[in-house]
């Protein structure tokens, strides 16, 4: 029997405070406290300090000088920037996958997560999903780096992804995308498996522009 791994508290406090900020818990550019989150989780200082500090280096909080900790304030030059970087990092896991992978195993997956996304009838199963489904070309691709790449923005595209499924009014709205990254996959086609999650991307970045907009004017 495999021995089961015991959390940290730090482990537990990041993940908390992670999940608060990728699923809009705590809102965008909101001030971390550390003394209001230790009253709020019941832990001592440290470990929340420790969190925080792996929530800096994911690049889901900032720390300023004279100000302190506050979570991500998304503008539209953010936007661009992470799906641009999320981009060129998926096409290149997709890419490998295709060339190195075995394609019948990764169809399989894919195939998995796809009714998964059709399944879902919330946010976070419909974004678990989806991180799931793009997650497959990375374990396949054979680069260990790569993924690990990924890894660093991961919580980033996470938070745009929540923001995106918030408003749509309709749970598994993009399939017929991820159902054209499934054939094309099966038919050996990476370049038109990325030209479909581009589009994707392309469809979503107006979206999400938009949120953001719509939240710094209702400061």
């Amino acid at each position: 029997m495999a021995a089961i791994k015991k959390r940290s508290l730090v482990d537990q406090v990041y993940e908390t405070l992670r999940g608060d900020i990728i699923m809009l818990r705590r809102p965008l550019g909101s001030k971390l406290n550390v003394s209001e989150l230790q009253e709020e989780l019941g832990v001592s200082c440290t470990p929340i300090r420790e969190a925080v500090n792996r929530l800096q280096q994911e690049g889901l909080v900032v720390y300023e000088n004279n100000v302190g900790a506050h979570i991500l304030d998304l503008d539209r030059h953010d936007i661009i920037e992470i799906e641009q970087l999320a981009m060129t990092l998926h096409c290149a896991a997709i890419r490998l996958a295709m060339e190195h992978g075995d394609r019948e195993a990764i169809v399989s997956e894919l195939e998995k997560h796809l009714e998964e996304y059709r399944r879902a009838r919330t946010v976070q199963n419909e974004v678990t999903a989806i991180n799931r489904f793009i997650g497959t070309y990375y374990a396949n691709c054979g680069n260990r780096r790569l993924d690990a790449s990924m890894i660093s923005i991961q919580g980033q595209q996470l938070l745009l992804r929540y923001i995106y499924a918030n408003c749509l009014e309709q749970r598994g709205s993009n399939a017929e995308d991820f159902e054209a990254m499934l054939e094309a996959t099966r038919a050996g086609d990476g370049e038109q498996v990325c030209r479909r999650l581009q589009a994707n991307t392309d469809r979503r970045i107006p979206v999400l522009m938009e949120y953001v907009q719509r939240e710094r004017a209702a400061r």
